[in-house]
C-alpha cells in the first residue's frame, strides 16, 4: 500500500481519422479515467470515475466540501490500493465522525461529472450552505488576466481535450495553483484538498472551466472561498445558494465580458 503510487495522466491509443475524403492511421493521447472508491473507516463510501492524480488533494477535498470532515488533521491516515478494478482511497478518520456518516446512508456511484446521485431526500440534497466570512475585494482586471491565462496552465487539458480545470488565483489574476479533472466537480474538490493541504489563506478567487451549479457553490463556500469564477452559464439554484451564503458568483467569464450575480461590491 501507498499514498503516492504512479499512475500516468494519459494514455496513448491508435485511431483511424477521416479528413477530405481520406482515411489516416495514427495515435492519440487520450485522458486516463478509472473507477475510483472512497473507503472511510474499512467501509466503501462512494465511487467516482476520474483522472488517476492528485489522488490525496482529492479525497481530503471530497471530505472536507462533502462535511465528512471538518479539520484536516481529522483525516488520520491515507493509502491508495491499486486493485484489479480501479483504486481504492483507504481512509481513517475519528470514530465521531464515522458514525455521522454512517448515519447520512449514503452509497452513491459518481458518474462523470456527478454530484447529487444517492442523496435519499431532499434535506440531504439541498444542505444549508456554509455563511462566507471574507471581506475580499478584486477588481475587474484581476478575472480578465486569470481568464486570459487560463488555457496556458491546462497541460492535461492541451494533451486530451478532455478534461475541465480549478485554478486559484490571487488578488491580480494570477493563476497560482491550478488541478484538472475529467468531472468538473472533482477538478474542485482536487484544488480545495490543495489549498487545504498547503494552507493556502482564502485572499483570492476559484475560476473554473464549467458552469457554475449548486455544489459548485456549496463546495467553494465550505473552503470559505469568497468568489466563484465560472467560464459558463450559471444555474438558478447555483445563484440562490451563494446569495444565501454571501458567496460573489461570476457567471460567462471570456475575454472582455462576464457577468456578476449577486454581491458585486466585492469586484470593484
Amino acid at each position: 500500500m501507498s499514498n503516492q503510487l504512479p499512475k500516468e495522466s494519459t494514455q496513448s491509443v491508435k485511431r483511424l481519422v477521416w479528413s477530405g475524403g481520406e482515411t489516416i492511421t495514427d495515435s492519440d493521447q487520450v485522458v486516463r479515467e478509472c473507477a475510483v472508491a472512497l473507503v472511510y473507516n474499512g467501509i466503501s463510501h462512494v465511487v467516482m470515475m476520474l483522472t488517476p492524480i492528485d489522488l490525496k488533494e482529492f479525497a481530503l477535498g471530497f471530505s472536507l466540501s462533502e462535511g465528512i470532515l471538518e479539520e484536516v488533521d481529522q483525516l488520520l491516515d491515507f493509502q491508495i490500493v491499486e486493485t484489479e478494478l480501479g483504486l481504492e482511497l483507504q481512509m481513517t478518520i475519528l470514530t465521531r465522525l464515522f458514525e455521522r456518516l454512517k448515519q447520512r446512508r449514503r452509497n452513491l456511484t459518481g458518474r462523470t461529472g456527478c454530484g447529487l446521485c444517492g442523496a435519499e431526500s431532499l434535506e440531504q440534497a439541498v444542505a444549508q450552505p456554509h455563511a462566507i466570512d471574507n471581506n475580499l475585494q478584486i477588481n475587474h482586471q484581476s478575472i480578465e488576466q486569470a481568464v486570459g491565462s487560463l488555457q496556458s496552465y491546462q497541460i492535461l487539458q492541451q494533451q486530451t481535450g478532455a478534461v475541465h480545470a480549478a485554478a486559484w488565483c490571487d488578488l491580480d489574476g494570477t493563476i497560482l495553483l491550478l488541478k484538472e479533472a475529467v468531472g468538473r466537480h472533482n477538478a474542485l474538490d482536487k484544488l480545495l484538498g490543495a489549498m487545504h493541504l498547503r494552507l493556502m489563506d482564502r485572499q483570492g478567487f476559484v475560476l473554473v472551466t464549467s458552469r457554475a451549479s449548486y455544489e459548485m457553490v456549496t463546495k467553494a463556500a465550505s473552503a470559505n472561498v469568497a468568489v466563484l469564477v465560472a467560464v459558463s452559464a450559471v444555474t438558478s439554484m447555483a445563484v440562490e445558494i451563494a446569495q444565501q451564503c454571501g458567496l460573489t458568483l461570476v457567471g460567462f467569464a471570456q475575454p472582455g465580458r462576464h457577468v456578476i450575480y449577486g454581491r458585486a461590491e466585492r469586484i470593484k
